[in-house]
């Protein structure tokens, strides 16, 4: 193990060398997502460490709930009672989520507000998990721009304040919020909401924005769904693009596109290649390499002849774990590949050796809700010398090491 991640795990005694963590990360990530696709009856022959590990990776990648209930096999005690405890605080946190979601549209009816609730919600709406299975961290709601105001004083009227604000969202928690409870999932942790006025992704760095696709034409005061099964995919294959760009897939991700795929008639297939989406290949390409084919092979074909090449060619080898939270090594040009260009290509490498004023908010919010992410001296360099680092050796990431660090130091 190189000097550099030593310097950056020295307070991870329990844990073995970082390439060991890396493999244990791979392994499990890897089976999982196969497991998932296709259960198997046996369990794998795995150390106490990977079983360790495993758990860490269920929990990042937001599928424990999934798995207490589609694995076929048992696994070693802590590891299934963990699963199980784990759907039961996902499916009363889904119950408060979706109790606080009705009162929001509520509100928003009798204002005469059209609103929208997006990904998870959307899909529980439409039958596609029962509860405890998915997880639902926050709730994700979509207005029209000039209604984010009003939304806001709902939300503030129920509790909420804001927290924080990015280019995509402003995120509403309770005016007493509390830490986290537990590793993992837990249903009395605090209930947040992201409140959306456009739907965009930056890949890497140019904004991809599809709003005009999300409301419906006809939309009413109160709770509306999306405008069709093609609309709610485009969202689903958009958000998971920029995890792969930003290597922080989620296995729940390529679930959610697998599940939905069969909902969408010929003429949603139709609808969705109108919008010429460039970027909807290289997620439905990694699902399909762990749940076999779904897509109708004209539109598979159509999808990636809009792919850019070298993005085609990138994508074409890559698994989960090479663009998940499953990840473990820094990379300091991630997601290089989504570039249109030269020219983007350059704008990405000098925006992300001098990050501009909201990323940087962004790191330091993270920091102050997940003091985990600080671990060692990682969170107070500069960028120049955390690219630096990364060239040089090795890193880690502070992330998918917090949450290995969790799992393993659980009592049970």
């Amino acid at each position: 193990m190189s000097k550099a991640s030593m310097s950056f795990a020295r307070d991870s005694s329990a844990l073995p060398p970082m390439p060991e963590v890396a493999a244990a990360l791979r392994g499990t990530t890897e089976h999982l997502a196969r497991e998932l696709a296709n259960p198997r009856p046996h369990a794998p022959d795995w150390s106490e460490f990977e079983w360790r590990t495993a758990r860490a990776v269920a929990a990042m990648h937001c599928v424990s709930g999934l798995l207490a209930g589609e694995l076929r096999w048992r696994g070693p005690a802590g590891w299934t009672e963990f699963l199980s405890e784990q759907r039961e605080h996902i499916a009363r946190r889904q119950l408060r989520l979706l109790e606080l979601l009705k009162r929001i549209a509520e509100h928003c009816r009798r204002q005469g507000i059209p609103v929208q609730a997006l990904k998870g919600a959307a899909l529980h709406h439409e039958g596609l998990y029962r509860p405890g299975e998915r997880t639902m961290a926050d709730l994700d709601l979509l207005c029209a721009p000039q209604h984010v105001e009003r939304v806001a004083r709902i939300l503030e009227g129920l509790g909420l304040r804001e927290s924080h604000r990015t280019f995509k969202h402003r995120v509403f928690e309770p005016r007493e919020s509390t830490p986290s409870r537990s590793f993992g999932e837990h249903a009395d942790n605090d209930v947040k909401v992201e409140l959306h006025d456009r739907i965009c992704e930056p890949l890497p760095y140019r904004l991809t924005d599809i709003s005009q696709l999300m409301s419906p034409r006809d939309a009413r005061p109160g709770l509306n769904p999306y405008p069709s099964h093609a609309a709610l995919m485009a969202h689903l294959l958009l958000h998971a693009a920029g995890g792969m760009a930003y290597r922080s897939l989620r296995l729940i991700q390529l679930h959610d596109i697998a599940l939905l795929a069969p909902r969408l008639t010929p003429q949603d297939w139709d609808r969705l290649l109108g919008w010429r989406p460039w970027w909807a290949w290289p997620p439905l390409a990694i699902t399909e390499r762990y749940y076999g084919e779904f897509v109708p092979q004209p539109v598979t074909a159509e999808l990636r002849s809009g792919c850019p090449a070298i993005l085609r060619r990138t994508c074409g080898r890559q698994r989960l774990t090479d663009v998940s939270l499953s990840h473990l090594w820094l990379e300091a040009f991630p997601g290089i590949e989504w570039s249109g260009s030269v020219g983007e290509a350059m704008t990405f490498v000098a925006r992300r050796i001098v990050p501009g004023a909201e990323v940087l908010a962004d790191r330091k919010f993270a920091l102050a809700v997940d003091p985990g992410l600080a671990s060692g001296d990682w969170g107070s360099l500069s960028q120049g010398r955390r690219i630096l680092r990364a060239l040089r050796a090795r890193t880690p990431r502070p992330w998918p090491l917090h949450n290995v660090r969790e799992a393993v130091a659980a009592p049970r």
